[in-house]
């Protein structure tokens, strides 16, 4: 038996079954991963209850293995929760799915007027952007939308016909919440659909920049991967075959702009953030809970451990990367309404210890080039910039160099900077000063500060062996 509508009642009892069927299409998503499925539709799934217009149209325009298993179940799969006391629910958001190559059915879904709201999950290079975060116009998939843009091959050029298609009908545009973690995702996201509109149709893009909405956001649940596992035990507790079941631990957040539609669903009667400050948001998580995932990683593996919640369970390093929170890395950040951070350090540090969550540290280790700045080094630069000591967030920084140098091969490394880095780790001569002077990744304002060489050293130093770091964090985590 496999999970449907047709089985909502034989399922075990103490599962928590979903609201009432969508009355409508009022949302197109793009990318049906794991992360959205677990995150995002859980929010639409609790708003149907109260409001049943938000039902999702699931899109993939790559692979329609996830879409397929979807339609196979009405929609339906469960959301696992991973902590202490664990919790099932299947998830009823999903309206409809529309899989790779049926242009006629997403044209005539995005040109709904039932559809206000239109949400991506692409992963950052689905968005087709540069290295100055702009539209790539040599990108394969943007060569062909110029070409046919009435059969896009990318999301931006689905989003550019879908609000082609509303401007000639006459219907208002859509909003557009990009919900990948990007930077500046709704401003980014917004210029490059102006920007692909622009040489499409200037009176398209000029329409767009006045009537559509580009909704910055920042999201937060950690998602593990679907696996066999997950299958059979969600198989065995509610009675029938899921092909699609996601997890996620019980924490999540989503934080949207204030230039969200006052048509829209409500999403904050279900627990999202309305902020003019999504840049503070998302801030705060990349220093505190994404800086402290990058400490426990170098530091943890160093250490032996292998997972977040095994480096956690090691009290001299998460005594230590808690004194670093609250001692560098919070001064540096400034008041955000909404957001009080002593306690966000608190739930981040409490997240990290549910053992039901099996994050990997080499996993988190990976691309060390493109997260360590916005991670850690953003938080150097500020306490530099007002005088504090760097020594405890430079500590982590020097375990990346040690767990690059002893790396067999820069493919281990796994970075797109893997072959200087791992030279420079592994350099005879000065491999601090080496690493140091690599400008991808090292800013100037610390290439040449004596007291981050200094602190860099003394890291260095200390990653030397277990004995010497076991000092270096005691002496480091008291105040």
């Amino acid at each position: 038996m496999r999970l449907s509508r047709a089985v909502l009642a034989d399922l075990s009892p103490g599962i928590a079954r979903p609201g009432p069927i969508p009355r409508a299409t009022g949302i197109v998503h793009f990318g049906p991963g794991a992360f959205h499925r677990a995150h995002q539709a859980d929010y639409i799934d609790r708003l149907l209850a109260q409001d049943p217009r938000w039902g999702i149209a699931e899109v993939s325009l790559r692979s329609g293995a996830v879409t397929a298993d979807l339609a196979a179940q009405d929609g339906l799969y469960t959301l696992a929760l991973r902590d202490a006391v664990p919790d099932l629910r299947i998830i009823g958001a999903v309206a409809g799915v529309i899989g790779p190559g049926e242009n006629a059915r997403l044209a005539s879904c995005l040109a709904s007027p039932d559809v206000r709201l239109v949400t991506t999950t692409v992963t950052e290079k689905g968005y087709c952007l540069g290295g100055d975060a702009t539209l790539a116009f040599d990108h394969p998939d943007i060569v062909h939308d110029l070409a046919h843009p009435e059969a896009p091959r990318s999301v931006i050029g689905w989003l550019v016909r879908g609000l082609a298609l509303r401007r000639a009908a006459g219907l208002p545009a859509f909003a557009v919440a990009p919900c990948d973690n990007l930077p500046d995702n709704g401003g980014r996201v917004g210029a490059a659909v102006q920007a692909l509109a622009a040489r499409q149709d200037p009176q398209l893009a000029a329409w767009i920049a006045g009537e559509a909405r580009f909704v910055g956001t920042m999201v937060d649940s950690i998602t593990p991967a679907s696996d066999a596992e997950l299958g059979v035990r969600v198989a065995t507790a509610i009675g029938c075959a899921d092909h699609v079941p996601v997890q996620r631990e019980r924490f999540t957040q989503w934080v949207l702009a204030d230039n969200f539609p006052a048509d829209g669903p409500d999403l904050a009667s279900v627990g999202a953030i309305i902020t003019s400050d999504v840049a503070g948001f998302e801030r705060a998580k990349l220093r505190l809970l994404n800086g402290a995932h990058s400490s426990l990683a170098y530091l943890g593996l160093l250490r032996g451990a292998t997972s977040v919640a095994a480096a956690m369970a090691d009290a001299p390093l998460s005594r230590f990367v808690e004194t670093m929170l609250h001692a560098d890395v919070r001064p540096g950040l400034p008041p955000l309404p909404g957001l009080d951070l002593a306690d966000y350090i608190d739930t981040v540090l409490m997240r990290f210890r549910n053992s039901a969550i099996v994050h990997n540290l080499a996993q988190i280790a990976i691309d060390g080039s493109q997260k360590l700045p916005y991670r850690l080094l953003d938080s150097v630069q500020a306490a530099r910039a007002e005088g504090r000591p760097v020594e405890r967030l430079l500590l982590p920084v020097a375990a990346w160099l040690r767990w690059l140098s002893r790396a067999d091969t820069p493919a281990a490394i796994a970075d797109p900077l893997a072959v200087p880095l791992w030279h420079a780790a592994r350099a005879a001569d000065d491999p601090v000063g080496q690493c140091l002077a690599l400008s991808a990744v090292f800013p100037a304002t610390l290439r040449g500060d004596a007291m981050v060489r200094a602190a860099l050293d003394a890291g260095w130093r200390a990653t030397a062996d277990a004995g010497q770091l076991d000092t270096a964090l005691a002496s480091l985590s008291r105040l």
